[in-house]
């Protein structure tokens, strides 16, 4: 055994040693009835109906698959942020002159747009959350959100003809906003028996990357000014939540189609993120070398750290030994029994899902499994 592992424990609470980012494969049942939907031949409960049954499916086989953790796949969603945000009180989805350009191709051309000050009302995810519940049995219920940061993000960055609405009286009170309607999220899914929120933001991985930050300082944006402003909205929007919920946060550079829309080592991040956020864990993409290595994690404090080693962008199934090699790597910066792991990402982030099918899927799940048994025993 590597002495790396020497000390290497199991963990019976989230953030657990094989994880899971959230998404999953869509089945065919669920494209059929949203085709249909939109052609007007069944209902909007018809098509909740099939999305029950599905989830049913998919958390029996998460159990079956060795997890202890487990999500709805987000089978209910269209877009993994862009549903979340548009139940909110104030924001709409709206249509865009273009989508947004991944590398090779681009999306569909949706956001959201501020038609009002954001609250968190009756959000039709917590019935989402609810249900997952009472499929998840013994097993961990996971709940999945774009983070309060990547709200900001959407709304003000990425959109370049972003103008503050009359509504609202400064930057200052729209943030005000967000961090109150996150905090009001949480106390909610708690409630509904949340105990494993993980926030997922694409914000960081763009401000990884060079040639983005260069985008921002040409738009008169400081990148490190960002991120501080990024971290202490996180901060806030979660310092009133249960010492017993967890929550952490996936750091994303984007997953459409397979595809990726960011690259770029954590360095310029991590003296911020990994040293200032009061988050319980990250969830970090390292399946590509366009995430660099793991010196980054030396500014971790008592965070879990989920590796994303496995890559859900592809069916090619990876070597075993070459993923405990990597982690046997990680291990000498950070401590063995702070590190998890997990697939890169999600396998569907849209409902247009990743270019593989759902055994090449379940063998990643299998495989992230069996490492995390032989390592943390």
């Amino acid at each position: 055994m590597n002495k790396e592992f020497e000390n290497a424990t199991s963990r019976s609470i989230p953030p657990f040693r094989a994880d899971i980012v959230g998404s999953f494969l869509r089945p065919s049942s669920i494209k059929e009835a949203r085709k249909k939907l939109l052609e007007g031949t069944i209902t909007n409960q018809d098509l909740r109906e099939v999305e029950d049954q599905a989830i049913i499916e998919l958390v029996n086989n998460q159990k079956q698959n060795g997890l202890r953790v487990v999500t709805d796949g987000e089978f209910r969603r269209s877009w993994w942020h862009l549903d979340f945000m548009a139940g909110l009180d104030g924001l709409e989805k709206r249509v865009t002159s273009e989508g947004f350009t991944f590398h090779g191709v681009k999306t569909r051309s949706e956001s959201v747009e501020l038609k009002g000050r954001i609250k968190f009302g009756e959000h039709p995810m917590l019935s989402h959350f609810r249900f997952l519940k009472e499929c998840a049995g013994d097993c961990t219920a996971k709940m999945t959100i774009p983070s309060p940061a990547m709200l900001h993000f959407v709304l003000t960055v990425r959109n370049k003809e972003f103008a503050l609405p009359d509504f609202y009286l400064n930057e200052e009170d729209l943030i005000t906003d967000i961090v109150a309607a996150y905090r009001d999220a949480l106390a909610a899914f708690y409630k509904a028996g949340c105990r494993y929120l993980q926030l997922d933001d694409t914000s960081w991985g763009a401000l990884c990357s060079t040639s983005e930050r260069e985008a921002f300082a040409e738009r008169n944006i400081d990148p490190d000014g960002l991120a501080e402003k990024y971290v202490d909205i996180v901060n806030k929007s979660i310092a009133d939540r249960p010492e017993d919920m967890v929550v952490t946060m996936h750091i994303c550079r984007g997953n459409y189609r397979s595809t990726w829309f960011s690259s770029g080592g954590y360095d310029p991040v991590a003296p911020i993120l990994f040293a200032k956020a009061k988050l319980d864990g990250f969830f970090l993409e390292y399946d590509s070398d366009r995430s660099g290595d793991f010196e980054p994690l030396r500014y971790i404090n008592d965070q879990l750290v989920v590796l994303g080693l496995v890559t859900s962008k592809t069916g090619e199934l990876e070597d075993k030994e070459e993923i405990i090699s990597r982690i046997t790597e990680a291990a000498k910066i950070v401590p063995i029994n702070q590190l998890c792991l997990s697939p890169q990402c999600g396998f569907s982030s849209t409902e247009e899902g990743n270019t593989l099918n759902e055994d090449q899927q379940w063998a990643k799940i299998r495989l992230i499994e069996n490492i995390a048994a032989e390592i943390w025993k």
